[in-house]
């Protein structure tokens, strides 16, 4: 749909003018306007809109501000309301029955690619709650030659993933399967080279305390990791053994503070070496490595 520029630019000033009552930042204006156009941010944020005489959107201005006030008004995700989101290199299908994938998650790919070697690039990758299926997709990318197998407890989840796996042309690479954990990968066990895991790591009581945004509108079963924290992560720690080859990756994310309790709990379980703490780009401890004993 084609509309005028100056038009436009009236929207985004009245969107920012929302956007301050609320304390919400203007990126996501600029974020929502991009997903439905080919507008660039520098574009945006130079306000060089208003000189346009048509600028081809994928909704009506209308549209646009009914989604708009239903994020303002009732704090929905922008990436919820316009149903994608960006991640890596790719373009995501996302829907309340999966986390929004964050841009700190990149890093897990990056990680994975760093710690292995070439053998295991060609070996069997797990992603286990797989979400969205964006680690599972960021690994069939950057290892053409590995099997991948994509596992979550939640079928709707299952269903965004293989969509997004058949839009990014990767869905012959990748195995998904329902259930929990490794639960239904026994056929692999002692023979994967790297398990990787976003799991839920939040306390419960500190899942309702998160901004509205998530507290509201994201899965709690991708978010509430038990009372501590760390209830999902001590599966992985304790069963991922009986699954790995020997000098195989054991990757999780985690959240900034439970380092130290994470290497305890790898090291008290035994089978692992190489236990590591690796920050991500703002310096907090966000992912666990380690490697289980040749």
């Amino acid at each position: 749909m084609l509309v005028n520029g100056r038009e436009l630019w009236a929207w985004r000033r009245w969107a920012i003018s929302l956007a301050k009552l609320h304390q919400i930042e203007v990126r996501e204006i600029d974020w929502l306007l991009q997903s439905i156009s080919d507008l660039d941010r520098l574009t945006l944020r130079l306000e060089s809109i208003g000189n346009e005489e048509s600028i081809e959107l994928e909704m009506s201005l209308d549209r646009l501000s009914i989604l708009w006030l239903d994020r303002v008004e009732h704090n929905r995700p922008v990436q919820y309301l316009v149903g994608k989101t960006f991640w890596r290199e790719f373009e995501l299908i996302v829907s309340p029955a999966v986390l929004i994938p964050r841009p700190e998650t990149e890093m897990t790919i990056d990680i994975a690619l760093t710690k292995s070697n070439h053998t295991q690039q060609q070996g069997i990758w797990v992603d286990l709650g797989t979400g969205s299926g964006a680690i599972a997709i960021g690994l069939a990318t950057t290892m053409p030659t590995a099997t991948i197998y994509a596992v979550d407890c939640s079928a709707n989840a299952l269903e965004i993933a293989q969509i997004n796996a058949t839009r990014l042309a990767v869905s012959d690479r990748i195995q998904f399967h329902h259930g929990s954990w490794w639960s239904p990968l026994p056929q692999i066990q002692g023979k994967v080279a790297g398990m990787l895991s976003n799991p839920p790591y939040i306390p419960s009581e500190e899942v309702l305390r998160l901004q509205p945004e998530v507290c509201q509108h994201e899965p709690h079963l991708a978010l509430d990791g038990g009372s501590d924290g760390l209830a999902a992560l001590r599966i992985l720690v304790d069963t991922a053994p009986h699954y790995l080859q020997a000098g195989g990756i054991w990757l999780v994310e985690m959240m900034a503070g439970q380092g130290a309790v994470v290497v305890e709990l790898l090291a008290q379980q035994g089978s692992y070496t190489d236990i590591e703490i690796i920050d991500d780009l703002a310096g907090l401890d966000r992912f666990a490595f380690a490697r289980l004993r040749g």
